[in-house]
């Protein structure tokens, strides 16, 4: 699959000036670091899937609409929910039988930029391959593909929504889920105060915050997987906390040792806002999270060799969070879903 980011990467200004003890290397360092969170200047969009306005609406009233689960009673909505950063700030995602799944229902945020196999354990090729999974899940929205093509067909609304979208009013599974994930391609975290110190505003995060990014880039080495503008690698690592039938991407990929647990880097943007934690929401609190990597997880030839013991001190946890907390978007800065363009937007 080819990707198109249109118009590049915006630049960023470096460092202007640098307080405390720190080395000219260490300041050349920081600002080589800082270089590589630079934010995007549009959303990436498939060929295959390019974007639309009228696509783009039309998978917005889709994803907020109960015509999609069997009972009417749920929609995409029902787990991905926007004051909740776009997930249901559940330990676990919940059945239809206000049961658990063993998976904790993952952040739509920045999806856009997710490359590779999407999904905890990676069962998804793409995202639009997503959609019908839990569509058609009996415990989730229960509603069978040939159901869900039929009830649209019928809906004199969408059936112009179809037109509009693609030439001609036919409603058929792939464009429900091209649509779907045009929209979802939408869904970007607004602009923290992290993003206004990579641009050059040295007043926007505290002290504490720009030693915790040190940290978070250097000798904790977060950086190793969870680097760049959406904070994740887009690949799958075994962190050393997975135990017995938890096998993650190991249940597809059989004969890799390094698969064995191995679960989707998620990203970290909002992430003080986002526990319950980790792949199965075992962790609670961020101050919970950031014990667990210095501790460096269960010793096991399938554990990522970025992950070991780092023997932190209270302080640089300290620091570690204060960072972490940079990266919530600041209020009325979040993506302005209604206010879609007829261009590629800009996140």
């Amino acid at each position: 699959m080819r990707w198109k980011l249109g118009g590049g990467v915006a630049a960023i200004a470096m460092l202007g000036a640098v307080t405390g003890s720190a080395t000219d290397s260490g300041v050349a360092q920081r600002a080589a670091w800082r270089a590589t969170y630079a934010a995007p200047a549009t959303i990436p969009f498939p060929d295959e899937n390019p974007y639309s306005r009228a696509k783009a609406v039309l998978g917005r009233k889709l994803f907020f609409d109960p015509i999609l689960s069997a009972d009417r009673d749920r929609a995409c909505v029902t787990c991905h929910l926007p004051d909740l950063a776009w997930a249901d700030g559940r330990r676990r995602a919940p059945t239809r039988a206000d049961s658990d799944t063993d998976l904790r229902t993952p952040t739509l945020l920045n999806l856009a930029w997710q490359e590779g196999r999407l999904g905890w354990d990676g069962k998804f090729r793409d995202l639009e391959s997503v959609a019908f999974v839990p569509i058609s899940a009996p415990g989730n929205m229960g509603l069978p593909v040939e159901d869900a093509v039929a009830r649209l067909s019928a809906d004199a609304a969408y059936v112009a929504a179809f037109k509009e979208a693609y030439a001609d009013p036919g409603v058929t599974k792939a464009r429900i889920e091209a649509a779907l994930a045009t929209f979802q391609r939408l869904i970007v975290s607004g602009a923290s105060p992290f993003d206004r110190w990579i641009a050059g505003d040295e007043a926007a995060i505290p002290v504490a915050a720009k030693r915790g990014f040190d940290l978070f880039n250097g000798r904790a080495n977060c950086a190793a997987c969870h680097g760049g503008w959406a904070f994740t690698d887009g690949s799958f690592h075994d962190i050393g906390t997975a135990v017995g039938a938890d096998l993650g991407r190991g249940r597809f990929v059989t004969n890799s040792q390094a698969l064995r647990y191995a679960f989707k880097t998620p990203g970290l943007r909002e992430v003080a806002g986002r526990g319950a934690y980790m792949h199965d929401g075992s962790i609670a609190a961020l101050e919970a999270v950031i014990d667990l990597y210095d501790r460096g997880g269960i010793d096991r030839p399938s554990r990522s060799p970025e992950i070991r013991p780092l023997n932190l001190s209270a302080d640089e946890k300290a620091d570690l969070l204060a960072f972490l907390r940079t990266l919530n978007s600041e209020p009325g800065t979040g993506p302005a879903l209604a206010d879609l363009t007829e261009a590629a937007p800009r996140p």
